[in-house]
C-alpha cells in the first residue's frame, strides 16, 4: 500500500482551503484518508499552514511519499530538514544535541524571515492607503476649486464693457 502525504481540497469555489492528509495512493483526492496532520490556506498572505510536525516526520520516516505541493509545505515548515538531520543522527554524523541546535537556528532564521515579510506587507498597505488618501484629498480640492470658480461672477472692467457695446 503506497502511502502519500497530500492535500485534500475543501472550501468554496475560488477560495480553496486544504487539509494535509495521509492517504492511500489509490484513494481519490477528496476521499478516504488515514490521518489528518494539518491544514493549508493559500488565500491568506503569507499562506497559513498548521501542521503537526511530529506526525509528519514519523510518516516520512515510515516511507510516506509527499506530493510536490506537500513537499514544498513540509520544506517550508522544516519537517524535511528535521528528517535530514535525523538521517545524520542514525548514520552517526551528528549527535541529537547538534541536530537540535541546527534546527533551532534554522527555525529562528525562518521566523525572522516570515516576520520581515509580514511587516513589509503591512507597511506597503499603509503606504498605499496614505497615497490613496492624498490623491483623494487632491481630487476634492480640485473639485472645490472648480465649484468656487463656477459660482463666482466674472469681474469685468468698466472701460472694457463700454468699448464692446458701441461696436456691436
Amino acid at each position: 500500500m503506497p502511502v502519500k502525504i497530500r492535500l485534500q481540497r475543501h472550501g468554496k469555489k475560488a477560495s480553496a482551503f486544504y487539509h494535509i492528509v495521509i492517504a492511500d495512493g489509490r484513494a481519490p483526492r477528496d476521499g478516504k484518508f488515514i490521518e489528518k496532520i494539518g491544514t493549508y490556506n493559500p488565500t491568506t498572505n503569507p499562506a497559513t499552514i498548521n501542521l503537526d510536525n511530529a506526525k509528519a516526520l514519523s510518516w516520512l520516516q515510515n516511507g510516506a511519499q509527499p506530493t510536490d505541493t506537500c513537499r514544498a509545505i513540509l520544506s517550508y515548515k522544516g519537517v524535511l530538514y528535521q528528517n535530514h538531520l535525523q538521517g545524520g543522527i542514525t548514520k552517526g554524523a551528528l549527535t541529537q544535541e547538534q541536530a537540535d541546535a541546527k534546527f533551532a537556528k534554522w527555525q529562528s532564521e525562518k521566523e525572522t524571515k516570515i516576520g520581515n515579510k509580514v511587516s513589509s506587507l503591512d507597511n506597503s498597505k499603509k503606504d498605499a492607503y496614505k497615497n490613496r488618501m492624498a490623491a483623494e484629498s487632491a481630487a476634492k480640492a480640485a473639485i472645490a476649486a472648480k465649484i468656487v470658480a463656477k459660482n463666482t461672477p466674472p469681474v469685468v472692467e468698466e472701460g472694457a464693457a463700454e468699448e464692446i457695446a458701441p461696436e456691436a
